[in-house]
């Protein structure tokens, strides 16, 4: 397996962790409570872009770095810094409280939903990891 394909597979499966993390984490009823977890998820999602950067460049990125490479992925912008994921958590979160109400069959829904976004956000980072890693390594002749 190539350099690149091992990578592929440790970011795929750094992001079912997290993904399932997050819906796990998302299942279990905490009536009014919504707004601590969404913080602590989106740490959890914070550690899984770091984590991928760290397999695709053996390196660390710190925080604003972070913020400045999803700025120039066009995931967050500058005038409004992650508000798209902001938004995106909230809206998890007030889902959230209304599946409280609804049972075990709301809470699946919701630990889903929870999983299916950060999974998403994971392949998006992952791509442009990918992308990154393939143009920074020299050209063989």
């Amino acid at each position: 397996m190539s350099d690149f394909g091992k990578k592929r597979l440790e970011a795929v499966l750094a992001i079912a962790t997290y993904s399932i993390g997050s819906g796990t984490a998302s299942a279990a009823p905490t009536p009014g409570g919504e707004i601590p977890r969404q913080l602590i998820l989106t740490a959890s999602d914070i550690l899984m872009y770091i984590s991928i950067w760290r397999i695709y460049f053996q390196e660390d990125l710190s925080r604003q770095g972070l913020v400045d490479i999803l700025a120039e992925l066009g995931l967050v912008t500058v005038s409004a810094t992650g508000t798209a994921y902001i938004v995106t958590k909230a809206s998890t979160a007030i889902l959230k409280e209304i599946t409280n109400w609804t049972g075990p069959l709301g809470w699946g829904v919701t630990a889903a939903i929870a999983g299916s976004l950060s999974g998403l956000f994971g392949v998006v980072w992952a791509l442009y990891c990918d992308r990154l890693a393939s143009e920074r390594q020299p050209q063989s002749t």
